[in-house]
């Protein structure tokens, strides 16, 4: 049998792996590392090869990339895109099993944040794994997520007493009814979504490259910062090539800010 963990490991930096996470990362033969395309991927590639010779060093383990198959719209519609998208996917995981994972093996894929939060993989890999006939096992090793980062370098609890909190996608939030939105934590958000909020008494809690030794937060009122919040990521993405940021977005109470 064939075993692959999927190994949250946090925002990026080797100090936010659990000890979980760094002694599974012992058990391991091979590791899987998928390439997104476009300038900035080698960082991405460097920041998972960084951790794995901080606790392993340079020995004892193989790195096997492979190119990541890019989203593209799909004719059908969105949801048909991401099928797509994720066939794509679920076929190079298959092929790099059989290719390069011996029976007997470990394998993994150190995915961002916690492997359950807006990652497919898991679906990916227990759908694999259904077909596998017995021939292939998975475990899942979670992780710090960039929601519990974000709280925390803005020191404010995640959700306020008696209320409810969402997380939810820029592409609701670009949609939806403002007032909808009461504390809500948005991901993968690559049209700066929250420029609808503005005149809705509502406060933002920003952070890029969280975890990393270049983070940027930003936060106040959304009338206030949305310039300087605007200007920020654009100057930051045209640096680096890429861009992982999230927000939250709460609706302002008398005292705050």
């Amino acid at each position: 049998m064939k075993k692959l963990y999927l190994i949250g490991m946090g925002p990026g930096g080797p100090q936010y792996l659990t000890v979980q996470a760094i002694d599974t990362l012992k058990q391991v033969d091979v590791f899987f590392m998928l390439e997104k395309e476009g300038r900035g991927k080698e960082d991405l590639l460097r920041m998972r090869q960084d951790i794995l010779s901080h606790y392993l060093g340079d020995t004892g383990y193989r790195v096997v990339t492979a190119a990541s198959p890019a989203r593209r719209m799909d004719a059908g519609g969105y949801k048909e895109g991401v099928q797509s998208w994720h066939d794509e996917k679920r076929a190079l995981f298959e092929g790099l099993i059989a290719d390069e994972l011996a029976d007997g093996q470990n394998g993994a894929l150190l995915l961002w944040g916690d492997p359950s939060l807006y990652d497919q993989t898991v679906s990916l890999i227990a759908d694999l794994t259904a077909r596998s006939n017995g021939a292939l096992d998975f475990e899942i090793i979670p992780g710090i997520t960039s929601v519990q980062v974000l709280t925390a370098r803005h020191k404010i609890p995640l959700n306020r007493v008696g209320e409810n909190i969402t997380i939810t996608t820029g592409r609701h939030v670009e949609t939806c009814d403002p007032a909808e939105i009461d504390n809500a934590v948005v991901m993968l958000d690559y049209n700066a979504s929250f420029r609808r909020y503005t005149g809705q008494n509502m406060d933002i809690y920003w952070g890029g490259y969280l975890g990393c030794p270049d983070e940027v937060l930003v936060a106040g009122p959304v009338d206030d910062v949305l310039a300087d919040l605007l200007q920020t990521k654009s100057e930051v993405r045209d640096a680096k090539g890429w861009l992982m940021d999230i927000y939250l977005l709460r609706r302002r109470t008398s005292g705050e800010f």
